[in-house]
């Protein structure tokens, strides 16, 4: 197995974009296998949909009709709202598999990598990657 660690300044941006680590992570390595994709944290996920194209603002709609940023959640420490972003990965896991021929990840031609993030109280995050071959 190989590993790395990505360390990921969200700040106030939902969505980040990993596919460009993951695909030089597979093609530096090489061979075939399966890359798993984790964020150890429990307010953010990974997912991966086509990016640019209005998704991030579909996405955040969503997020916003379902997870409302109010006093409601039993969890309140941090700033308002804040229960909201430890539901969060109840919708958007906190990892994915992808499969790599190759040293190329196995995406479509639309498809990202991308760290979702609503948590504004901690900007850093961890990503690690694992490549099974």
């Amino acid at each position: 197995m190989h590993h790395a660690s990505l360390t990921i300044t969200t700040g106030r941006d939902r969505f980040t974009d990993l596919t460009t680590e993951i695909r030089s992570f597979a093609r530096d390595i090489g061979g075939d296998g399966l890359l798993h994709v984790f964020v150890p944290h429990a307010t953010a996920g990974i997912a991966i949909f086509e990016l640019h194209a209005g998704t991030e603002d579909d996405l955040s709609t969503v997020l916003d009709d379902v997870l409302v940023r109010d006093d409601r959640w039993r969890h309140r420490h941090g700033s308002p709202g804040h229960g909201a972003d430890h539901v969060l990965p109840a919708f958007v896991a906190p990892q994915t598999t992808i499969p790599v021929h190759g040293g190329r990840p196995l995406l479509g031609t639309w498809q990202s990598v991308v760290l979702v993030d609503t948590n504004v109280d901690n900007p850093t995050r961890t990503v690690h990657l694992s490549l099974l071959t």
